[in-house]
């Protein structure tokens, strides 16, 4: 059992990242000393273009929205959501962990793409050099006042609903819930005990709205079978953040980010939020432009901010955009828990 829940968060449907944003210096507009985001392709900054892996985003149209117009290895026309998280608060965005060939300044700046479990084994690395670098004292608070974000969990849904998985032969959607939660949770807690205290938790969005799954079904309606997944995760997941809260007290703060419903409520009233396209990716091939992702000889959209997804799973820069400032500015509909802005301010 204990193999399979390492296995379990390392989905290899798609590249999982850590981003690391440490400055020292602090500035008046900082509201945090460090950032760490542990995730998936939603916030890999560039680290897909260091593996031997054939999903990368380092061609084009990929970047084509993003500062300099060329592909950066974000899975998306322009910033994703570790820049503008980066961006709220006060923090750069830094280049990917795996750029810097010796590592021996990535508690200084860098985003690494690897599997959620050597995400945390990287982490461990970055506090021993914390301590080394500024002193146990200084680099306990320096952890304890940072934020760490985390975005995982979509790529082990989609495995599970794959036609390609044989998961479901012989785990039920609860069992395996249920271990994704209970291996996510031991993570968490390593990661605690390495020093950090303030958490941002962002659910699974509705999984099958994305173009990719709604070729499922021939009206291009939304897919039940993995919204209704991403739903049962979701009150999970939220129960399980309530546990730790309970027995770690003071040493866990976290705002819980409701993206489910904040991206079903954008869906179904587009035109609220600026959109007009929400079916169909902006770059890709075939129908809805889902049948493959964006690369080179893709079509692409001259709309881009009319758009919800970027290609067949990945959301555009304008609604990254979106949720991110739903995030900073929402208080109670979409982000529980504690106010993202209180969770900054403890």
């Amino acid at each position: 059992m204990a193999s399979t829940k390492t296995k379990l968060l390392n989905s290899c449907v798609l590249i999982i990242a850590i981003l690391l944003i440490l400055q020292f210096n602090m500035s008046r507009a900082q509201k945090v000393p460090a950032m760490y985001v542990f995730g998936d392709s939603l916030v890999d900054v560039g680290n897909n273009n260091y593996l031997e892996t054939f999903f990368r985003a380092n061609f084009r149209f990929n970047g084509i929205d993003f500062p300099g117009g060329k592909p950066t290895g974000r899975f998306n026309n322009g910033k994703n959501a570790a820049d503008f998280i980066a961006e709220n608060v006060g923090l750069p965005t830094p280049p990917p962990y795996l750029s810097d060939s010796n590592k021996n300044n990535v508690f200084l700046q860098g985003n690494g793409t690897i599997y959620l479990s050597k995400q945390v084994g990287y982490f461990y690395e970055v506090q021993q050099r914390l301590i080394k670098k500024m002193g146990e004292s200084a680099a306990k608070e320096h952890l304890t006042n940072s934020l760490f974000a985390i975005v995982i969990g979509s790529n082990d849904l989609f495995n599970y609903f794959s036609s390609k998985s044989k998961i479901h032969l012989t785990k039920s959607p609860q069992e395996y819930i249920d271990l994704m939660i209970s291996t996510l949770s031991n993570q968490l807690m390593q990661i605690q005990g390495l020093g950090g205290c303030k958490y941002l938790i962002v659910g699974i969005g509705p999984l099958g709205c994305t173009p990719s799954q709604r070729l499922r079904n021939s009206s291009e309606n939304c897919y039940d079978e993995a919204n209704n997944l991403a739903t049962i995760y979701n009150k999970a997941l939220q129960s399980m953040l309530l546990k730790l809260k309970s027995n770690l007290k003071e040493h866990f703060n976290y705002s819980y980010f409701n993206i489910y419903d904040f991206l079903i409520d954008l869906i179904q009233n587009p035109t609220a939020y600026g959109f007009l396209e929400v079916k169909s990716a902006c770059c890709g091939i075939g129908r809805l432009y889902a049948e493959g992702p964006c690369i080179p000889i893709s079509t692409y959209c001259p709309n881009r901010s009319d758009h919800i997804f970027w290609d067949e799973v990945h959301p555009t820069e304008a609604t990254t955009k979106i949720l991110v400032n739903t995030l900073f500015n929402n208080t109670k509909q979409y982000v529980t828990s504690m106010n993202l802005v209180n969770l900054l301010a403890l």
